[in-house]
């Protein structure tokens, strides 16, 4: 009987660390990017609550408060996100292991996702900020192989050093299906690499994560081994510190720079298909929303309705 079981019956009770423990080691986490996900979520969640508290005794009004507590103030995306992630362990506990638990109150409803016209950012914008002497090398390389690679940024995190194939300019990620794909990288991020993979030694990082916190993990909160660098000690960057260290550093947010790479082929004239092959959405509904012409575009081509210019 496995370790989160023996913790869930003992004493005849569930406890939230038993319960997100039992969900995050399901076949519904099987995928490491979406149990990296849920487990961001939920241990915020538990970590307000109580992780020793019963499952049973927490009530809808609780989980309402500690939702609107965390993500109250966040945008759209981010509080539907995060509630989805909340709803999905909640109910498993309920259909799946028939443990009395909580559920989302109705009073936290899905928020409707307003498209932003001006997510893409301008190819020299982009520029000027990878290019800033101030920005450290791990946030540069994460920046500039997000946009070159046009990956969600929990793929990339997710990667490890020993997955790269550096000479080829790709690496295998797990996609948000579950599916094994390619991602290809550019001249940019090649040049970054090797310098992100250098050791204080001379010698180069082998194996591990790819992206690494910047300091050791404290012992109460060391993750897997999986997540942990055999060279440093060093835990996997999370998503929400990248998202904090790109917000902090440019006003950006993280999908900013996948948006703007399908936006940019675009106007580049590269064809739906291709642009769906780099992204990888199966749907062309979907990719359509981020190859829309970006603002640079439709500036250049309003030049074209303005008055004959004068030949003298």
């Amino acid at each position: 009987m496995g370790a989160a079981k023996v913790a869930a019956i003992r004493g005849g009770v569930v406890t939230l660390q038993a319960a997100a423990d039992a969900f995050l080691s399901s076949p519904r986490c099987e995928n490491p990017n979406t149990r990296r996900a849920y487990a961001g979520v939920i241990d915020k969640m538990i970590g307000q609550l109580g992780a020793l508290r019963h499952l049973a005794e927490v009530t809808d009004g609780e989980i309402g408060e500690v939702l609107d507590a965390l993500w109250g103030t966040a945008g759209e995306s981010t509080w539907n996100r995060n509630r989805a992630a909340v709803n999905s362990w909640l109910t498993w506990c309920r259909d799946k292991k028939r443990w009395p638990a909580p559920a989302v109150p109705g009073s936290c409803e899905r928020r409707k996702e307003h498209i932003d016209a001006t997510k893409d950012l301008a190819k020299s914008t982009l520029e000027r900020q990878m290019s800033r002497r101030d920005v450290p090398l791990r946030e540069k390389t994460l920046w500039r192989m997000l946009y070159e690679t046009a990956a969600r940024a929990n793929e990339i995190l997710a990667l490890d050093v020993e997955a790269l194939d550096l000479e080829n300019r790709r690496a295998p990620i797990r996609s948000k299906g579950g599916e094994t794909e390619w991602v290809y990288w550019g001249t940019g991020t090649a040049h970054l690499l090797p310098r992100l993979l250098r050791l204080p030694d001379g010698s180069s990082r082998t194996s591990g994560p790819l992206f690494l916190s910047s300091r050791r993990p404290v012992p109460a909160r060391r993750p897997g081994p999986g997540d942990i660098c055999p060279h440093t000690g060093r835990a996997r960057l999370g998503y929400d510190r990248a998202r904090i260290l790109l917000q902090t550093s440019t006003g950006w947010n993280l999908h900013q720079l996948r948006h703007s790479a399908a936006t940019h082929l675009g106007d580049k004239g590269v064809p739906l298909q291709l642009i769906m092959a780099k992204t990888r959405h199966k749907s062309p509904r979907t990719a359509m929303r981020y190859v829309n012409p970006g603002s640079a575009a439709v500036a250049e081509v309003t030049e074209l309705l303005g008055p004959p210019r004068r030949t003298h």
